[in-house]
C-alpha cells in the first residue's frame, strides 16, 4: 500500500481508505447504500488492515449515528493500529442547534461521536459541509479548542467552495490557529469540476485531497452499460446516491463508460480499478475513500493500486471526460500564459 502525506501535515495516510456509510443502514437513504452489521464490520475493518488501509471514514449523520457505533465495535483493541475520520455540520435532529458549525454544536457533536466510537480522540475532524450562518472564528477557534484537549488531532472540511476553504485558511493563519489539512471533495471522471478552482487551490496552499464517491454512487462500478437497462441492485437505482446523474450527460456517461470498457480490457483490470487508478494520479489527491458492501467488492477495490495506467490510457481518460467549464474558467482557458496551476503531466 502507497502512503502520501496528507497536505501540510506530518500525517502520512494511505492512499485508500474505507468508508464506513454502509454501515448500519439506519433509514431508507443509507439502507441503499448497505446495511453492514457489526460482524460484517469487523471482518472488513481487519481485511482492509491485513491490505495495509488503516484510515476509517465515517460521519456522526450516517444512519445518525449507528456507522460510528459500528466502527467502534469493529476496531475494539485496534485503535492503536487504525486511523478515524468523522464528520459534523449537517443536522442529526430537529433540535434547535443540533446543526452546523458553531461552537455549542461542534463541542456536543465531538464528544457523542467520540462517546458513539468508545475513543478517546479522533485523528481527522471534517466539517461534513459549509456553515454560512457561523462566523468562520467561532468554527475554526471551536476546532483550535479541541485540537488543544487532545480530543481531535488534525481538522479537514468537506464541500467547500473555493472561497470558503481560502477564507478558512487565511483566519487560521491570522490567529495562529489549526488549519484545515485536507478537504474532502466529491471529484470522479464524471464530474470534473474540482480541477478548475479547488485543484489549484489545493496546489498553492497544500491542501490534500480525499475523494469521496469516486465511483460517482457506483455508476462507475461496472454495472451499467450502453444500451442496457439500469441494474435493479444498484444504489443509484435504489435511491441512495448522494450525486445526482443531472451534473453529467447521458452522453459524456456512456462515451466515458465505452472507454473505461476498453482500457479495462486492456489492462485486464475491472472499470472500478481503472476509474481509481486514474484519480490516483491526478494532483493534490492524498486519499481516495472506497466503500464496499462486502468483502467481494472491497477485495475488487483494493485492486486499484500496486500499478498505474499509461500515461496514453490516462490521456484517452482525460479527452472522453473533459466538459467546457464555467465562467470565469474557459475565459481563463484562452490565455494559459497567465495560469500557474501546474500541468498534470
Amino acid at each position: 500500500m502507497e502512503y502520501r502525506q496528507l497536505g501540510a501535515s506530518g500525517l502520512r495516510v494511505p492512499v485508500l481508505s474505507f468508508g464506513t456509510a454502509t454501515f448500519g443502514g439506519g433509514n431508507d437513504f443509507f439502507k441503499a447504500w448497505g446495511s453492514t452489521q457489526v460482524d460484517e464490520a469487523t471482518r472488513l475493518v481487519n481485511l482492509c488492515l491485513d491490505a495495509g488501509v488503516n484510515l476509517f471514514d465515517t460521519a456522526n449523520v450516517y444512519s445518525k449515528g449507528i456507522s460510528e457505533e459500528i466502527l467502534g465495535k469493529a476496531i475494539v483493541g485496534l485503535r492503536n493500529k487504525v486511523l478515524i475520520s468523522t464528520k459534523a455540520t449537517f443536522p442529526m435532529s430537529d433540535e434547535t442547534n443540533d446543526f452546523g458549525s458553531s461552537r455549542i454544536n461542534l463541542v456536543k457533536s465531538a464528544e457523542e461521536s467520540l462517546k458513539r466510537m468508545n475513543v478517546d480522540h479522533i485523528d481527522i475532524y471534517h466539517m461534513h459541509g459549509f456553515d454560512a450562518n457561523t462566523p468562520v472564528e467561532e468554527t475554526l477557534k471551536a476546532l483550535d479548542n479541541l485540537v488543544q484537549s487532545g480530543k481531535v488531532r488534525y481538522i479537514a472540511c468537506s464541500n467547500f467552495s473555493g472561497w470558503h476553504l481560502m477564507k478558512s485558511l487565511s483566519v487560521s493563519e491570522r490567529y495562529g490557529w489549526s488549519r484545515y489539512i485536507a478537504h474532502q471533495a466529491y471529484y470522479s471522471l464524471l464530474n470534473r469540476d474540482f480541477e478548475w478552482e479547488l485543484m489549484p487551490l489545493g496546489i498553492d496552499q497544500n491542501v490534500g485531497t480525499i475523494v469521496w464517491s469516486p465511483l460517482s454512487a457506483g455508476r462507475l462500478g461496472g454495472k451499467y452499460k450502453r444500451n442496457q437497462p439500469l441494474p435493479a441492485n444498484a444504489r443509484v437505482t435504489q435511491g441512495g446516491s448522494p450525486v445526482p446523474g443531472e451534473v453529467f450527460s447521458d452522453e459524456v456517461f456512456y462515451n466515458v463508460l465505452d472507454v473505461l470498457d476498453e482500457i479495462a480490457a486492456e489492462t485486464g483490470k475491472s472499470v472500478a480499478q481503472v476509474s481509481l487508478n486514474w484519480l490516483l494520479q491526478r494532483p493534490t489527491i492524498s486519499n481516495i475513500i472506497i466503500g464496499a458492501r462486502n468483502e467481494e467488492q472491497l477485495k475488487q477495490n483494493l485492486g486499484a493500486v500496486g500499478w498505474n495506467l499509461t500515461l496514453k490510457q490516462v490521456k484517452r481518460l482525460d479527452a472522453v471526460s473533459e466538459v467546457p467549464p464555467i465562467y470565469p474558467y474557459w475565459h481563463q482557458r484562452q490565455f494559459p500564459m497567465l495560469n500557474a496551476a501546474p500541468k498534470l503531466y
